[in-house]
């Protein structure tokens, strides 16, 4: 145990030598105020077609969307009777989603049928855009680089998810699923009488009713905030520890202490946020799919 605690201590010792080493030989060019790390995510028009237009965050999406499909009718057309390593994964992944996700979150079976389809999309979607957000891809267009003479986009790690307007129209779709939803099943006025609890009466219920609307309104936000900050938030931590603080203070020290943690950030943000955020998306879908059907509040 000594010896282990010595070795640990030791380590440490060398790493902030190392450090301070830097910091005499190199010293700091001072603050770098050309430097903008949000311009990261600014997302610049590749192609201007009025209304719309296509830059990173589009090509994020459609890849993100091909991925989605393309994978699983991969995978659907080469199942066999005895799995491979990816079956075996594919068919955890598809438990996880119909058993955790879907038929844990919904009493009924016949409602839970019906809505896994949109349920695991919305799960695989999520999870894709998450995940490719921590490639580096040629998607910088502000700083590029000379390869034989052409210039070519600097490599960047950006996410869709990270862009507000991609979770909100994720959530405006669950917002508006799961409403009409709860309307098909108990008429306008059942969904809304359904927002009260039972035995809830007078004023008080009055109260309850306006709390209740906004709070189902707000669902827009806490399901679109959610996912887009977390996403965000980690993009931007691991930019500022992989170097971006470095470059900001002029120093080269700062950048060899704070780099590993960038990588360990990144393996965390990789291992588990990613599919975390996309399990927690998912999971409230199909709760508030759940919700609008039930018949007690």
């Amino acid at each position: 145990m000594s010896s282990t605690r010595s070795r640990v201590f030791l380590g440490l010792g060398l790493y902030f030598a190392l450090v301070v080493a830097f910091v005499l030989i190199f010293g700091s060019s001072g603050e770098n105020e050309a430097f903008q790390p949000q311009n990261e995510f600014k997302l610049d028009d590749w192609i201007d077609l009025g209304i719309f237009s296509i830059n990173k965050a589009v090509l994020y999406i459609v890849a993100a969307g091909a991925l989605t499909v393309g994978t699983m009718v991969y995978i659907a057309n080469r199942m066999a009777a005895k799995p491979n390593r990816v079956q075996t994964l594919v068919e955890l992944t598809f438990a996880l989603m119909r058993d955790n996700i879907t038929n844990g979150n919904m009493g009924d079976p016949k409602m839970a049928r019906k809505w896994f389809p949109f349920i695991a999309t919305i799960f695989l979607f999520i999870w894709f855009s998450n995940m490719i957000g921590y490639l580096p891809l040629p998607t910088n267009t502000e700083h590029k680089i000379d390869i034989f003479g052409a210039q070519v986009p600097a490599f960047a790690l950006y996410a869709a998810t990270a862009n507000l307007s991609v979770p909100l129209v994720l959530a405006l779709i669950v917002w508006l699923a799961y409403n009409i939803e709860g309307v098909r099943a108990k008429g306008f006025i059942g969904y809304m009488k359904s927002l009260v609890p039972a035995g809830v009466h007078g004023p008080m219920a009055g109260f309850i009713f306006v709390l209740e609307f906004f709070s189902n309104i707000m669902r827009l936000l806490s399901l679109s905030v959610r996912l887009f900050a977390n996403i965000l938030a980690g993009h931007l931590i691991i930019l500022f520890m992989g170097g971006a603080l470095a470059v900001l203070l002029g120093s080269a020290a700062i950048g060899i202490l704070t780099f590993p943690m960038g990588v360990v950030l990144f393996v965390f943000e990789v291992g588990l946020v990613a599919t975390l955020q996309a399990f927690i998306f998912a999971t409230l879908t199909a709760i508030y799919l759940g919700g609008a059907v039930a018949e007690s509040h």
